[in-house]
């Protein structure tokens, strides 16, 4: 009876420990197991090893995060994978001997010869914050630190990589191309099916290269990696650099019309200090090129490749001053609203037609010839809904008196350097005072 009772007792308490009870004494112990005494009903001191073995310590640790962490590939694709947990590394930090309570180990942690002294087995002094700073290496190796840009470093936007710089080209040969800054235009994963390779994806990527004073070229590149894909668009539009002629340095010489594909860009060239107002890719060009004022206006097709190519058609096609007066061989006036309409002489041809040689359907329009005959439709702008209202009526009678005070007062100043009327040459008293609080002060 007390025979049977032992095997299942034993059973129970480890199950993969085999041994076997005899009147001689115990039999097959394993190594390693832990042995605790029992007492039965006889009265008769018992030993039984029982051995920790769990799935916890039976597994390797990639089989048990993967239990945790694993994401099917459905889920991958439903975008489950982004909020999963991120694998730590335990054993981080983790060295024998060392811990919350320090021990010294000859030949494990340290030398066991120390000069000529033989070291010993010793306790270290305690280490109170080992878990703490055990914790923190744990949850710095797991942490998921997003690389800072800075505003002019973000690109377009802070998550993409377009409108982002990568610096100059690499050098060829003595050549380095100093003062040179790349832009990224388009970073995109193409993907083409093959018959012994499958879906085979790369990296196509699109880059502009340029010193910023008229220079510059973009090229196309595409390789199973991102940088290597920028290493080599980058490399190439050096290899394709165009010479673009600005007005003054700062913008087009005249208005244009280009087109590639179904897209369609107007551009219009605009004073000193309007700056750029266009689409994002065709600022970052202008940035790179060194154009500094401009208004474009994109119709149809937004692919970004056709609208950079577009651009830089419409950039190499422009004419200069002096081509449109040999063309018309007529001088070309400009007008600026800045200097009054002041007509100003900017080219003139080496031989100028006579009125009479002129025909009189020739067109004239500087405007509508610079857009080989393209208008560009602008919307009407009607006037708010308020000025149809009654009450509006009555605050234009009642701010009559002061309707362009402000452009009088400042004419004034500018033609006479103070404020006068009509009469204040015969009326010295008929010259207009600035109202002051102090000054009309009634006296006490």
């Amino acid at each position: 009876m007390a025979f049977r009772i032992l095997r299942a007792c034993g059973a129970l308490a480890g199950p993969r420990v085999s041994f076997n009870i005899s009147r001689t004494g115990l039999q097959n112990i394993p190594p390693g197991s832990q042995c605790t005494l029992q007492t039965i009903n006889e009265g008769t001191p018992v030993k039984n090893f029982v051995r920790n073995v769990s799935f916890f310590n039976e597994y390797p640790a990639d089989r048990l995060w993967k239990s945790a962490t694993h994401v099917s590939n459905a889920g991958r694709k439903r975008g489950r994978a982004k909020s999963r947990r991120i694998i730590k590394n335990l054993n981080k930090g983790q060295v024998i001997g060392v811990g919350k309570k320090n021990m010294l180990f000859p030949g494990l942690n340290s030398p066991v010869l120390r000069g000529r002294e033989l070291v010993y087995h010793q306790k270290l002094p305690d280490n109170p914050d080992y878990e703490k700073a055990l914790f923190t290496a744990r949850d710095a190796m797991v942490k998921r630190r997003r690389i800072k840009l800075t505003p002019l470093e973000r690109g377009w936007t802070g998550a993409k990589a377009g409108g982002r710089s990568i610096g100059p080209p690499d050098p060829v040969g003595e050549e380095t191309f100093e003062g040179f800054d790349t832009r990224i235009l388009e970073y995109k994963m193409v993907s083409v099916m093959t018959g012994n390779l499958g879906r085979k994806r790369r990296v196509s990527t699109m880059v502009i290269t340029g010193n910023g004073n008229g220079l510059a070229g973009f090229s196309l590149g595409k390789a199973s990696e991102g940088r290597a894909a920028l290493r080599m668009a980058k490399n190439r539009a050096v290899m394709k650099l165009m010479y673009i002629n600005r007005y003054k340095e700062h913008t087009v010489h005249h208005d244009f019309f280009t087109q590639f594909g179904k897209t369609k860009i107007f551009v219009t060239k605009k004073a000193e200090g309007y700056g750029l107002v266009c689409h994002r890719a065709i600022k970052t060009c202008c940035e790179i090129i060194g154009i500094k004022d401009l208004y474009a206006k994109v119709e149809g097709s937004r692919c970004l490749q056709h609208i950079i190519k577009a651009f830089f058609i419409g950039l190499l096609q422009q004419k200069t001053h002096e081509q449109l007066a040999e063309e018309k061989q007529l001088h070309l006036v400009e007008l600026k609203a800045e200097n009054g309409n002041y007509p100003v002489v900017v080219a003139s041809p080496s031989i100028v037609r006579k009125p009479e040689e002129i025909p009189s359907t020739e067109v004239m329009d500087f405007t509508q010839y610079v857009m080989g005959g393209k208008v560009v439709y602008k919307k009407k702008k009607y006037p708010p809904f308020y000025t149809r209202l009654a009450s509006w009526t009555v605050r234009l009678r009642k701010t009559a008196y002061l309707r362009n005070k402000d452009e009088v007062r400042t004419r004034l100043y500018a033609e006479h350097g103070e404020l006068r009327s009509f009469m204040t040459d015969k009326y010295p008293e008929a010259k207009p005072q600035l109202w002051s609080k102090a000054k009309n002060k009634a006296p006490e």
